[in-house]
């Protein structure tokens, strides 16, 4: 659903009371161009927007970013992905600026269509709310539908991807993200309402749980048991269409480049990033950023296990990853922190050390109050 910027304008600035997203977007950023992440999570959900024939739709806007100079400007563009998610009456109830997380993407759109729905009903009239005439019940349970249908693929969990808050969260976001398939997500922590609802709704107890197309698949022990099976939960849940292609991003990045060689400027901007730029990267995915062997719900070695087991036990926020999938990784991360050994843990992009410092700041009571920043 891809509008010119002519139109993204004009429909911005007139009258006609429709919820919107704009998607800022540039052909050399691998995730936001086409095949990508986020255009593949924007152009299912304006698909999934079709196939419900929602009665209030939301209008998706695909904006080239280095190509709507005045547009970019006047929302203050000034990275991709960017996305608006606009109200009907031209207010921006969020945003996304840069970054990789994907997965809000799809509460922010949630939010915005409950918004949509809160929004008529006060302007209803009295004696249509009277017609009409509500249970609390009834108003919980077609919210709790909207959002199990608000994304393909929707797990509702303790935390964030980038932030789990359990452990059987994490080790759910680490199947999905293995998988490669991009999802929605949910934190239940912060609605007590849904929260307790969704027990009664799916009939099931305990979180994280997992929905494909609006179905209850169910939560940590289904998912096992589908990763174990041939295809993983790709093809056991028939999740194909999902899967984020990050080979055909950067297929459709290097053509662009290759297509404007004469913007010199332009092409030295699009050059692929040194290993230090991508070591330095990783490092700042996350404030506490874990290098290991495996990832946290499979331990690959007995210290990365150790390591895991202790920051699970400050109940810490925190990222992984795994250097066994990555040997230049693996290897230039020896040379760039000067440390020989796996795991090596960061805070805020500075090298804290391996099992051996962590173990020492532990026994002297500094690790706690380091996490917690």
């Amino acid at each position: 659903t891809t509008t010119t910027t002519t139109t993204t304008t004009t429909t911005t600035n007139n009258n006609t009371k429709r919820k919107s997203i704009l998607f800022f977007w540039a052909e050399w950023h691998a995730p936001s161009n086409i095949g990508g992440p986020f255009d593949t999570v924007v152009k299912m959900l304006a698909q999934q927007q079709e196939e419900n024939n929602s009665e209030e739709k939301v209008q998706f806007y695909s904006v080239l970013a280095e190509e709507s100079p005045k547009l970019s400007r006047k929302h203050n563009v000034t990275t991709v992905p960017t996305l608006l998610f606009i109200n009907s009456d031209g207010t921006i109830l969020d945003r996304i600026d840069g970054g990789e997380d994907v997965a809000s993407v799809t509460q922010y759109y949630s939010k915005l269509v409950n918004h949509a729905a809160s929004s008529n009903n006060e302007n209803q009239s009295t004696s249509h709310q009277a017609e009409t005439k509500t249970t609390p019940q009834q108003t919980l349970d077609k919210r709790l539908q909207s959002l199990v249908t608000s994304s393909p693929i929707m797990l509702f969990q303790k935390g964030t991807p980038n932030a789990p808050r359990c452990g059987f969260s994490r080790q759910a976001i680490e199947m999905l993200t293995s998988s490669k398939v991009s999802f929605g997500y949910f934190d239940i922590l912060e609605d007590d309402e849904v929260r307790q609802g969704l027990k009664a709704y799916s009939d099931w107890p305990t979180y994280p749980q997992l929905y494909v197309r609006g179905e209850l698949v169910g939560g940590l022990d289904i998912m096992k048991e589908m990763m174990e099976e041939e295809g993983g939960l790709v093809e056991q849940l028939e999740l194909e269409e999902f899967v984020t292609r990050d080979d055909d991003g950067a297929t459709a990045a290097i053509d662009a480049t290759a297509a404007k060689e004469e913007e010199p400027p332009m092409e030295e901007k699009k050059e692929e990033k040194s290993l230090d730029d991508k070591l330095k990267q990783l490092i700042n995915r996350h404030r506490v950023m874990l290098f290991m062997k495996g990832i946290p719900s499979s331990p690959r070695c007995g210290f990365s296990r150790q390591i895991v087991e202790i920051l699970d036990s400050f109940d810490a926020s925190y990222d992984a990853f795994d250097i066994l999938e990555d040997d230049e990784v693996r290897q230039g991360l020896k040379v760039y922190s000067d440390w020989p050994t796996f795991p090596q843990l960061y805070v805020e992009g500075d090298l804290i050390g391996g099992l051996d410092i962590v173990n020492e700041m532990v026994e002297g009571g500094d690790m706690e109050e380091l996490l917690k920043g």
